[in-house]
């Protein structure tokens, strides 16, 4: 299980306002300051964040990555993909269903960094193995 994870990015400021519109159809807002990293995560009255921007250290260049962030339903996707087009994203691939495996729907945008966002529905009926 992964309990977290950070993106470096180029201009916080930027990445902030960015994640901060983007994320919000899926229910995420920024929780934790640790100036100048800062963590995104659910509303749920706990410090607990699992997706961080931090500023690249001086002389880095970003490493476009993708990460895909799970939406509760095709509206959300959809929604959070006009966000992130309205905050500066640019498009890498309008919602709708991809051909991975049935029951997968999703959208695609890029960041100010070059970084492929993802919202998914992930209807496949596809469960965690335990143990």
């Amino acid at each position: 299980m992964i309990d977290h994870i950070t993106l470096h990015v180029s201009n916080i400021e930027r990445s902030i306002a960015f994640y901060t519109a983007a994320l919000a159809p899926l229910g995420y807002v920024p929780k934790a300051h640790h100036e100048p990293t800062i963590g995104f995560g659910v509303d749920d009255g706990t410090p607990h964040s699992d997706f961080y921007v931090s500023p690249l250290e001086p002389g880095q260049r970003p490493q476009p990555t993708h990460i895909a962030f799970l939406a509760p339903s095709k509206e959300a996707v959809r929604a959070f993909h006009e966000a992130a087009l309205a905050a500066g994203g640019r498009d890498n691939g309008a919602p709708g269903p991809r051909a991975y495996h049935e029951g997968y729907w999703a959208a695609f945008a890029l960041d100010p960094d070059g970084n492929n966002i993802e919202a998914v529905v992930n209807w496949s009926g596809y469960t965690i193995p335990t143990a």
